[in-house]
């Protein structure tokens, strides 16, 4: 029996990722955790029968801790719950389903306890990708990923091991916003970014393809997963989001990954790895598929895009910062504090203010993001 534990079961890679586990009779669930959405947590808690559910805001935790009493399921808060249930025993896989850098500690936790990681926090690698890749090896430790982008990649290279790797073409759909102007772009409101067209995610995530951060924190990503410079990551438009992403190599030949999108897809395979187990998705019709198209992204219109190259070539602390600054600026977007136009402004400023350090270690990466509130 194949159990897991879900870091951010909530969202709506943890909601999907249950998703799964309900068509798998081999696959238990020992632990479950969210921010402060107890409602959804303890409908989790009374199908899954989880061993232990984290809460990471304490209030939250007291309260479901009275409204399961009913129940075996034991509830720790905060960090140090989350670090709990990333190390329960029963537990062979950890899937990080939590946005942001909130979780870098829970994965090391799991790491170094041992179990195999379903990689959806894509901030852990974005920071502390020089931490977390050497961790893994030394503890002989599988990082699958989740993105659909990189797992997309990562089927791509299966059964080429010996064979070297030309270019990674990471796909990107353009968000809801491909194609504007920067002057169309100053007049966006929170309604019209929240639109992707072709994901349904939570609201950070939708916000960061809008602006293609999110992009640009995918090929920090994809440095770390493949072993790859900067300058062998290309992203590529492409709006019908069918084709995921492609390997080019030294021959010329490349391998694509298409589907229909469906984040089950690529949960699914991260979960039975490497066996490839039924999934009830839609397929795909190529009578159907009148063109596919692909186009270069505008990095003068989409700044971010640019700055995350920036802050991976020049390594150190200044991805982190990329990170966090955008963190801050989508948070201060939501709330109506600045507009749409000043995410990227907000991250190159914080960029350029910032005295690089060469070779952070886990608690200068987690005080960058203080320092720039």
């Amino acid at each position: 029996m194949h159990s897991i534990a879900v870091i951010g079961s909530t969202g709506s890679i943890g909601t999907q990722t249950l998703d799964v586990v309900r068509n798998n009779d081999d696959i238990s669930v020992c632990a479950l955790s969210c921010d402060k959405n107890i409602d959804l947590l303890e409908k989790q808690i009374r199908e899954f029968h989880p061993e232990v559910a984290a809460v990471y805001d304490t209030k939250a935790a007291a309260d479901l801790s009275l409204r399961i009493k009913d129940t075996s399921c034991r509830v720790v808060s905060g960090m140090e719950g989350l670090m709990e249930i990333a190390t329960i025993e029963k537990c062979d896989m950890v899937v990080t389903a939590i946005v942001g850098m909130i979780g870098i500690k829970p994965t090391i936790a799991a790491l170094k306890a041992g179990k195999d990681i379903a990689l959806a926090n894509k901030e852990t690698l974005v920071c502390a990708g020089h931490i977390i890749m050497p961790l893994a090896k030394k503890h002989n430790v599988k990082i699958l990923p989740v993105d659909s982008e990189h797992s997309a990649i990562f089927q791509c290279i299966q059964g080429n091991k010996n064979n070297r790797i030309s270019k990674i073409l990471l796909t990107a759909s353009g968000g809801p916003f491909r194609g504007y102007s920067k002057e169309q772009l100053r007049e966006v409101t929170l309604i019209d970014a929240l639109k992707h067209p072709t994901w349904n995610m939570g609201k950070k995530i939708t916000i960061d393809c809008a602006t293609l951060a999110n992009k640009g924190l995918e090929v920090m990503e994809a440095k770390w997963l493949f072993d790859v410079e900067p300058d062998d990551v290309q992203v590529v438009i492409h709006p019908q989001s069918i084709v995921h992403s492609m390997v080019r190599y030294e021959d010329g030949s490349v391998m694509a990954q298409m589907s229909e999108p469906d984040m089950r897809l690529p949960i699914n395979y991260a979960l039975f790895y490497p066996d490839r187990r039924y999934l009830n998705t839609n397929l795909l019709n190529f009578w159907d598929i009148k063109d596919l198209h692909f186009e270069k992204p505008d990095m003068e219109t989409f700044p971010a895009l640019r700055l995350a190259y920036d802050a991976l070539k020049t390594g150190g602390s200044m991805p982190t910062v990329f990170n966090a600054s955008n963190e801050i600026a989508v948070s201060r977007f939501l709330k109506g504090e600045i507009s749409f136009y000043e995410i990227p402004e907000f991250i190159q400023r914080s960029m350029e203010d910032h005295k690089l350090i060469a070779d952070p270690d886990e608690d200068v990466i987690l005080s960058v993001k203080e320092e720039l509130i």
